[in-house]
């Protein structure tokens, strides 16, 4: 055996700085993407405020295909159906739909409060909903719903397995093989890394999704797994002669541990209070198909500042390397808002795609629909979607609504096709205003009429979906007047 070199091709996934303010970004909602940009700006004289105009700042640009009707670039085309003359625009002011959706005239006060103010979206919330999405059985979401309800606020599991399975008796008997399945099910929801039992593992789970090919990723999970804990006394050096490893790959490695997030619930519902709705997209029917665009109006429009870097040129050693930092991190966050307008774009069309009938027919026509069609369709991992759509709201001719009303669960029928929970609730609502207030349809007679309509539901499960309604049980429907 003899040392030699070797040259070679290859792509290469890291998380750089740049990624992780990218993912970061992602998941911000409207008001706290404002909030960062306005710091940014504060904090580097290389950032300046762009003048309002259209297409200005990243991610405000819309295609031609996506403008307003009179302003698209087929606007001489015939009208592809009768009654467009009914299609709603961003630019044709306040819309009231009779389905329930609420009044865009930003100004009016009478709107729905559910519409202008939005809850502060909780961990447990947000793995409930992922949990609701997934294609595990019932059984199995009883022992996942129990894992999240164990979780901490920072997405740590510290309960262990057999007390798990004592919560769920004596309604689910579980052995702590079955839940520790389920557990790894929960392990691959947004945020990665939750459902961590130590730090060790926390990692390897956010090191398991990256690429193979990522510079000190073997090495980085074999730290993590084990000397781990030794690392803060025995250093850098002192985990390498442990591994048996070159110093050069061990601080790659350890690099590579510095760029992940050792609290990864804690990125969830951070802000407290009161959060006013702000619509990350605008969707709109134009000659009968309907169109997405960001709503850029909403977006801080920033550009570099061509002054200061042109002084670059001209300034001493220092002063010059100051401005080039700022410079460099200046384009960071253009590139990484571009790449949020870019992904936010792609998901919101696929969902307006996804369930077209929705927008058009209301709750019963929303199909089930869950992340992973998502991003299978638009080529992302389910956790970049989730990210996506977390604390985003659309507007659309039925109200704001949140990206995430756009998903539902599904029930099979009788016709092979499949119902979301979402329709199936709306007919029961539908039913429950229809009948005779001095004969309430009762949770069984609720389940036939569903089971006539091709929809086989159990009585228990339409006891379920009405008490989420907030519907009454029918004897205490009862009116004689």
């Amino acid at each position: 055996m003899k040392t030699r070199l070797q040259t070679s091709l290859g792509q290469q996934l890291v998380m750089t700085p740049q990624l992780r303010q990218a993912i970061r970004l992602l998941q911000m909602s409207t008001a706290e993407l404002e909030v960062e940009i306005t710091q940014a700006v504060e904090s580097n004289p290389l950032l300046d405020w762009a003048e309002d105009g259209p297409g200005d700042g990243p991610g405000a640009s819309e295609g031609a295909d996506d403008a307003p009707p009179g302003e698209s670039a087929d606007g001489e085309r015939e009208r592809e159906r009768d009654g467009a003359d009914d299609d709603w625009s961003p630019d044709e002011g306040p819309w009231t739909s009779t389905g329930g959706g609420g009044s865009f005239d930003d100004d009016d006060d009478t709107g729905s409060a559910a519409e202008r103010m939005a809850e502060a979206d909780t961990l447990r919330d947000h793995l409930l909903w992922q949990l609701h999405l997934s294609h595990l059985s019932a059984r199995d979401r009883r022992i996942g719903t129990a894992l999240i309800d164990a979780l901490e606020e920072d997405g740590y599991l510290r309960e262990t397995l057999a007390g798990i399975a004592e919560t769920l008796r004596p309604d689910v008997e579980a052995d702590e093989d079955e839940i520790l399945v389920v557990l790894h099910q929960l392990q691959r929801f947004d945020p990665v890394g939750i459902g961590a039992r130590t730090l060790g593992e926390c990692l390897h789970l956010q090191l398991s999704v990256l690429s193979d090919d990522t510079p000190g990723k073997a090495l980085a999970i074999r730290i993590a797994d084990g000397p781990l804990d030794r690392l803060p006394r025995s250093g850098v050096a002192g985990v390498a002669a442990e591994l048996k490893r070159p110093l050069a790959e061990v601080e790659t490695a350890v690099q590579l541990l510095r760029t992940l997030d050792p609290k990864p619930g804690a990125q969830i519902g951070e802000l407290s209070g009161d959060t006013y709705v702000v619509p990350d997209c605008v969707v709109w029917r134009q000659r009968g198909v309907w169109r997405a665009a960001l709503a850029g109006n909403t977006l801080p429009r920033i550009n570099i500042h061509r002054g200061y870097e042109q002084m670059i040129r001209q300034c001493g050693e220092s002063d010059a390397g100051y401005l080039k930092g700022h410079l460099q991190e200046a384009r960071w966050l253009l590139k990484s808002l571009e790449a949020r307008g870019e992904t936010l774009l792609k998901v919101t069309r696929c969902l307006i795609r996804q369930q077209s009938a929705f927008l058009e027919f209301g709750e019963q026509a929303l199909r089930p629909l869950t992340l992973r069609e998502v991003a299978a369709e638009v080529g992302l991992h389910e956790s970049t979607v989730s990210r996506a759509i977390a604390r985003k709201y659309v507007r659309t001719p039925r109200g704001t609504l949140p990206l995430r009303a756009f998903f539902a669960s599904g029930i099979d029928t009788d016709g092979g096709g499949e119902a979301s929970s979402t329709a199936i609730q709306a007919m029961i609502k539908r039913l429950v205003d229809q009948e005779n207030p001095r004969k309430p349809l009762s949770d069984a007679k609720l389940a036939d009429l569903l089971k006539a309509s091709g929809v086989p539901v159990a009585r228990r499960t339409v006891a379920k979906y009405r008490e989420a309604l907030h519907i009454l049980s029918s004897h205490e429907r009862v009116r004689l007047d």
